[in-house]
């Protein structure tokens, strides 16, 4: 019998208090009462709530202590910028964890690569469908001599300019001419924020996020923006639909899951009209329900959270076994 009874999120504790009760809803009641109607809870927690004995080594989350046997870490790199001062303590608290015999379905070195965009589609590159193309630039102290400017000679405009390791939408602008992007580059100058250049596909674009179980797709979901906006991101006001799976989809999807084999992996890909591209992928990607969806699409939703949590178990069972032979 499987002896997890616990997973934590271990995320930085720096959310606004009127901004929980909208994700709240969202997503994070959900995940725990599925949680619980598997056996198991599903808490968030902080890194600095994680203390370590290295003699054992023993792990106490919150005051009690917590074994590799009954509870796993769910880890992934989180750096919004309110969140900057916390990048260093999320992946040392990932490495304490990982080398203390805990079953972490996001490996800590997959953090880096699904965090910064670039990353991401360099470790994608030789996918069946290619990546949209991306200029990463630097921002700081000597952006007034523009040695960015010959990576991206190739770029076409208007281009959409983005931080390379926010989430949820958040950040992304339109760049109409090289002027619009040295404003915004400007702009990022100030917190020293990495951005990502891409291509602007256009107004008709649609974003298909393919939520993977065990490396197979489990559901498709299309997102589309708000009439006159760019961004699909539900953060920003996008619309999420169920759909089937584009059959196009299939080859690249079973690239993805050789490269990134872990339990759960969300899977993005964006349309033109005439082409598809791959976008993004996130181990950690929220399975939301807004508000005014109907009874079945809450129920879609539930059965996205309780696939990813049984193959979390799945996952640590094996683990478990694997460690015992060691």
């Amino acid at each position: 019998m499987n002896s997890l009874r616990r997973m934590v999120w271990v995320f930085p504790d720096r959310e606004s208090s009127r901004a929980v009760p909208k994700w709240r809803r969202s997503f994070w009641d959900a995940y725990e009462e599925v949680a619980e109607g598997l056996g198991m809870s599903w808490v968030s927690h902080p890194p600095e709530d994680i203390a370590v004995d290295g003699d054992g080594p023993r792990v106490f989350v919150a005051g009690e202590q917590v074994t590799p046997e009954d509870t796993l870490f769910v880890t992934s790199l989180y750096s919004m910028p309110y969140q900057a001062m916390d990048v260093f303590n999320q992946y040392a608290i990932y490495a304490v964890l990982e080398q203390g015999g805990f079953y972490l379905p996001n490996p800590p070195g997959l953090s880096p690569i699904v965090n910064d965009k670039l990353a991401t589609i360099l470790y994608l590159r030789d996918c069946p469908i290619p990546p949209i193309p991306t200029v990463r630039v630097g921002t700081g102290r000597d952006l007034v001599l523009r040695l960015y400017e010959p990576a991206l000679e190739r770029m076409t405009f208007p281009a959409i300019v983005k931080p390379v390791g926010w989430c949820a939408g958040w950040g992304i602008s339109m760049a109409h001419n090289a002027e619009d992007l040295r404003g915004l580059l400007s702009l990022a100058q100030g917190g020293e924020t990495a951005l990502a250049v891409q291509p602007y596909l256009g107004a008709e674009t649609i974003d298909y996020r393919v939520f993977m179980i065990d490396g197979k797709p489990h559901t498709t979901a299309t997102r589309t923006p708000l009439p006159g906006a760019y961004v699909a991101n539900t953060g920003r006001g996008g619309r999420q639909r169920y759909v089937d799976l584009p059959p196009e989809l299939e080859d690249a999807l079973e690239y993805v899951a050789k490269k990134v084999p872990v339990p759960f992996l969300c899977v993005d890909f964006l349309f033109d009209g005439e082409k598809y591209w791959l976008s993004e992928i996130e181990p950690d990607g929220a399975i939301v329900c807004p508000d005014h969806d109907s009874e079945s699409v809450i129920a879609r939703q539930r059965s996205i959270i309780e696939a990813r949590f049984r193959a979390y178990r799945r996952a640590h069972s094996e683990w478990l076994k694997e460690a015992a032979h060691v």
